[in-house]
């Protein structure tokens, strides 16, 4: 059901300057594989942002490994890496981080603004992506008027827009009433059954256990996964 790797952490550290230094992340490893619905869960202070980073590549580790759809991101340039983040890595956050005053067409297709599309490819894209979301007959509004809801499928249409090779999800519900916190879940269970890779970031144990996987983070290591419940 799952196929190559395209996200593999191996022996993950993030310290972060101070006396003394203050380790988020202390030796993780984590491999996901294509086509993977992950729910990663923990409490505050757990090291879920610092892990999320370091996946996405916003952030390098101060030791071990990361490797995005087969790159040593150790080994690129920051100019380098930041082309392989826009190939292969898309990003849902709990605030949108949408345009106000622009419409849903807009703020999708400008995620493909430096693929070296044409503008016409990119609408005509964004268009689809957004019908593709449950947003057709919402594509030219300004998203300032969306409901919240509205405003997070947006987000997650940019997301998927360039069929990257892993979307991270960082709370995407944190910011939604329950109703459409279970629509946007439910969505992303959807374009996880297209083949979307997921890893969804997430306080809330009670929408990791609806993924086939959990990961379990506690003071910044990985307590459990269940991926590899019962292997020695």
């Amino acid at each position: 059901m799952t196929g190559d790797v395209v996200l593999d952490l191996r022996g993950v550290v993030k310290e972060y300057p101070g006396t003394p230094p203050v380790r988020a992340l202390a030796g993780v490893d984590l491999r996901i594989r294509s086509g993977e619905l992950v729910g990663v869960v923990g409490p505050s202070g757990s090291g879920k942002s610092t892990l999320l980073h370091v996946m996405g590549t916003l952030d390098r580790p101060t030791a071990g490994s990361v490797h995005v759809a087969g790159y040593d991101i150790g080994e690129l340039s920051d100019r380098d890496l930041s082309a392989v983040r826009a190939r292969n890595i898309g990003f849902v956050f709990q605030q949108f981080h949408l345009l106000d005053g622009y419409t849903a067409l807009d703020n999708v297709a400008d995620g493909l603004l430096y693929t070296g599309m044409s503008a016409v490819e990119r609408r005509q894209l964004a268009g689809e992506t957004l019908v593709r979301v449950g947003l057709g007959h919402r594509i030219t509004q300004e998203t300032n008027k969306l409901s919240g809801g509205e405003r997070q499928r947006v987000a997650v249409a940019r997301a998927v827009l360039g069929r990257p090779a892993i979307v991270l999800a960082d709370e995407p519900t944190g910011n939604l009433d329950s109703a459409s916190s279970d629509a946007i879940v439910e969505l992303l269970e959807e374009l996880n059954g297209e083949g979307i890779t997921l890893v969804v970031i997430t306080h809330n144990r009670e929408i990791a256990d609806r993924f086939p996987r959990q990961v379990s983070l506690r003071d910044g290591s990985i307590e459990t996964d269940s991926a590899l419940a019962g292997v020695a």
